[in-house]
């Protein structure tokens, strides 16, 4: 295990000059007068507060790599040699029915109202982020037609310039969440659905009114805090223009744009962005309470919760007042994850590692259903980005957890197909794309899929970043199938904590899941002795 933090990351675009580090501070253990860097604080010497975060902005997404004692690693997959838990009625069990693309990965949440998925995975929240602006249709489109939900995230009518406001301060226009809406329902096939999330500033703005009147959504997200990392800048502006522009909407920017000093530093060249921050949301129960039935008067179907790494009691909160407002999905996020603009330190040091959190999230819903009463769907957030990863998750949170939130995994594959449009374009395709063809229809492997479920004439209109993400879905759809089948168990609904095993003593402790050498052990002596 390795703790210590050096004073460099890719993420921050620095670097530690000796190989020898500090623990504890980070920094080289023989820092030279004259050394030309470039560590974190060499660079912040002259670039200050830009340091805080992840860049290039727009063009990076981040995650932190701190290394926790406990994650997801330790747990590993159970196998077995009989058994076939989860077959439709009807079906007996056998080598011709208990095959591994019979196993139906498909999952639902929701209270009453439920909504189906084609995958046990949907997207975290794609907001006001440059990246996930840039590359909105290729995240909606693929989503779409994968069948799983995509989440779109909170201030994205608050920062889009187009915005306009009636009298009351209130959403009278808002192309850009037009434009991602439209863009998720044109080819929606009835798994998954698009829901929109709101924080201290969306209500403000009236934006859950806007969404359900205009585009009669249904389901709306509410988050706690600012966000995930409990604080973060989420976008930067690189005109003063756009920066007084936030400023007048209600929004926390620094450095203060309508200050001299900083419009001197602005125009001179020294202050090159802006941060755009959100304001902190406080948490009461009868306050969450009210705003559950204020969205419900307005006609949502399904209201969902997003929480992050904070303390056990903010946990503990959100799961007793999730079940006593009829909350349809709440969404663990832990510690490290990122996907946009948090602080890097914030990204690495700040919260509950994921499976600690997601370990007491499940403690505390069987205390709750040990009361008699009902647990709301969850679903876990923080780091994944496999099969083997879903699944663990799945059955370390069973049997409440229904589905994997998934922040850069389900990026990544959009931003690549995207690319590689532009590298077909410009007759420019990497090594090892081109080994596979010059043409979309070689490239991928699922572009005759994606076509016949579009149909052909539509086609043309799919952006190659929705077929990336439409592929990646596909193989973790396929491994889990293989994985849920090794441990015979047929559909998402009957996999349980029985299927993992800790591969060490302080995993077993922290998650509950027993050590390997115990798992199964009495089972086995009754075999031999008998």
């Amino acid at each position: 295990m390795n703790l210590q933090r050096p004073n460099g990351n890719d993420a921050t675009r620095s670097i530690n000059r000796s190989k020898s580090i500090v623990p504890c501070s980070g920094l080289c253990s023989r820092c030279i007068d004259g050394c030309r860097g470039n560590c974190e604080v060499f660079k912040a010497t002259y670039r200050g507060r830009e340091l805080i975060y992840p860049g290039p902005f727009g063009d990076v997404t981040a995650g932190g790599d701190k290394d926790y004692p406990v994650d997801y690693s330790h747990l590993n997959i159970q196998g077995y040699a009989l058994g076939a838990e989860g077959l439709p009625a009807g079906v007996e069990a056998g080598p011709d029915t208990a095959r591994f693309p019979a196993v139906n990965t498909e999952t639902e949440y929701g209270w009453d109202k439920k909504v189906k998925m084609a995958v046990p995975i949907f997207t975290g929240a794609l907001g006001s982020t440059e990246i996930a602006r840039k590359n909105w249709e290729h995240f909606a489109v693929g989503a779409a037609i994968s069948g799983v939900t995509i989440v779109c995230g909170e201030n994205v009518c608050g920062i889009d310039p187009a915005l306009e406001l009636g009298e009351t301060k209130k959403v009278k226009k808002a192309p850009d969440m037009d434009r991602r809406i439209e863009a998720y329902n044109r080819y929606h096939n009835g798994y998954g659905e698009i829901l929109i999330q709101m924080n201290v500033e969306d209500t403000n703005l009236g934006v859950a009114e806007y969404i359900i009147d205009r585009h009669h959504i249904e389901t709306i997200e509410l988050k706690w805090g600012q966000g995930a990392k409990c604080i973060g800048g989420e976008i930067k502006v690189n005109r003063l223009e756009r920066a007084l522009e936030l400023q007048k909407r209600g929004y926390i920017v620094t450095p203060d744009p309508s200050d001299p000093i900083v419009q001197a530093a602005c125009e001179s060249g020294a202050i090159k962005e802006f941060e755009r921050h959100s304001r902190l949301g406080f948490v009461t129960e009868e306050g969450f309470m009210k705003e559950v039935e204020r969205l419900r008067a307005l006609g949502y179907k399904r209201i969902t919760l997003k929480t992050g790494a904070y303390s056990l009691k903010e946990l503990a909160m959100a799961i007793k007042y999730s079940s006593i407002a009829g909350i349809d999905l709440l969404t663990i996020d832990g510690a490290s994850g990122g996907t946009g603009m948090s602080p890097w330190r914030m990204m690495e040091e700040w919260g509950i590692p994921s499976i600690y959190l997601h370990s007491a999230a499940r403690e505390y819903a069987g205390i709750l259903a040990a009361t008699g009463a009902r647990v709301p769907d969850l679903a876990f957030a923080g780091g994944f980005s496999s099969e083997d990863g879903v699944f663990k998750a799945l059955a370390l949170g069973a049997p409440y957890v229904k589905a994997v939130c998934m922040g850069r995994a389900l990026m990544i594959p959009g931003m690549v197909g995207k690319n590689i449009a532009q590298w077909i374009k410009e007759g420019n395709l990497p090594k090892n794309v081109s080994e596979y063809g010059a043409t979309p229809e070689e490239i991928f492997v699922n572009y005759e899929k994606v076509k016949d479920i579009v149909g052909a004439d539509e086609m043309r209109h799919i952006p190659l970043g929705a077929i990336g993400i439409y592929s990646y879905a596909d193989k973790i759809r396929v491994g889990l199938q293989q994985l849920m089948a090794g441990a015979r168990r047929f559909h998402v609904s009957v996999i349980t904590r029985n299927e993992l095993m800790s591969l060490t003593e302080e995993c077993a402790r922290v998650t509950g899941i027993p050590y390997l050498m115990d798992c199964y052990r009495e089972e086995a002596l009754q075999i031999l002795k008998g």
